[in-house]
């Protein structure tokens, strides 16, 4: 794979955004927005910027055109110093997948903000998917399986937006999910975060209503990956049935983790609607329009046509 980076050619709209990151060649982000600005009747695009070269997009980002972009890895943590402000859920989860600009009141200067859409589109995936939350995840623990970025999003959101009584946190690795806890409690929602590391401690806690997986799919193979499947599965098989987000949607969202979790009786929710609803999120930011007006129906029925060209059924 060639690291050289192509300038994408913005002449052809009034307005553009950026997906910056690499590798980005898989994305469905640029497809989203496209849907979603036809649907507006706006002439504007998301262009790929697959690039390790911040320089670059520092640059590209004062073009009077550019309205935002979508900053994927292995940027969201290296693209903070250069802001000038972060939302709320950004400054909590600390790292920014969005940026936006508003003006300055007093002087008209552009300001660069960013945001965390990740856990809206976490907290919208369940809202939109589930007919009762009340009998399904509040006031139940939540549990997350992994200990990255997406595993910090669903503390986030799980604890701030959807009423974990507490969350349960289950990973390969101890010291990974330490790091969790401690940055949480640091930013003030890590209470009441459990590592759960054994059957014998998962097989004497109350069962779960919400569940957020962020580990990519592929069979366990090391006896850490093992424990940690056997405690997720341990918690699946307790009587109390909620939904799963699996947040893995590269390269099939149908995976091992969702077949498992719907043999087991739990309602399945598949990563492209997180990706859905963080993305109307960050169109939000950009359009200045409510989700409201955006053509979500089209929105989905888009990301189920480019999955059905890879032999993937929604």
């Amino acid at each position: 794979m060639s690291t050289e980076t192509v300038i994408p050619d913005t002449s052809s709209v009034e307005r553009h955004a950026y997906l910056f990151g690499y590798p980005i060649a898989h994305s469905m982000s640029p497809l989203l927005h496209q849907t979603i600005y036809q649907g507006l009747g706006l002439n504007w695009s998301q262009f790929f910027l697959e690039s390790l070269d911040m320089d670059l997009f520092l640059r590209l980002r004062e073009d009077p055109k550019f309205v935002g972009a979508s900053v994927t890895m292995p940027h969201k943590l290296a693209i903070l110093k250069h802001l000038d402000a972060l939302t709320p859920e950004a400054a909590a989860v600390g790292a920014v997948n969005t940026m936006f600009i508003r003006e300055e009141p007093a002087t008209g200067k552009r300001q660069f903000w960013g945001t965390n859409t990740d856990v809206i589109g976490i907290r919208d995936a369940f809202y939109m998917n589930v007919t009762d939350p009340d009998t399904s995840f509040h006031g139940k623990p939540g549990l997350v399986i992994g200990g990255g970025g997406a595993a910090r999003s669903a503390v986030y959101a799980l604890r701030t937006m959807m009423k974990a009584s507490k969350i349960y946190l289950v990973n390969r690795d101890r010291s990974e999910v330490k790091a969790v806890i401690d940055e949480c409690t640091a930013r003030g929602y890590g209470d009441a975060l459990v590592d759960v590391a054994t059957v014998e401690q998962a097989e004497k806690l109350e069962g779960v209503g919400a569940i957020v997986s962020c580990v990519p799919d592929f069979p366990p193979k090391t006896e850490e990956e093992k424990e940690a499947r056997e405690v997720f599965e341990c918690f699946l098989a307790k009587s109390q049935k909620g939904a799963i987000l699996e947040m893995c949607y590269h390269p099939s969202p149908w995976t091992e983790i969702a077949a498992i979790s719907k043999t087991a009786g739990w309602k399945v929710i598949l990563g492209t609607e997180a990706m859905i609803y963080q993305g109307l999120e960050q169109d939000k930011y950009w359009t200045g329009r409510d989700i409201a007006e955006m053509p979500i129906k089209k929105v989905h029925e888009a990301i189920a046509a480019k999955l059905s060209e890879h032999g993937v059924k929604l």
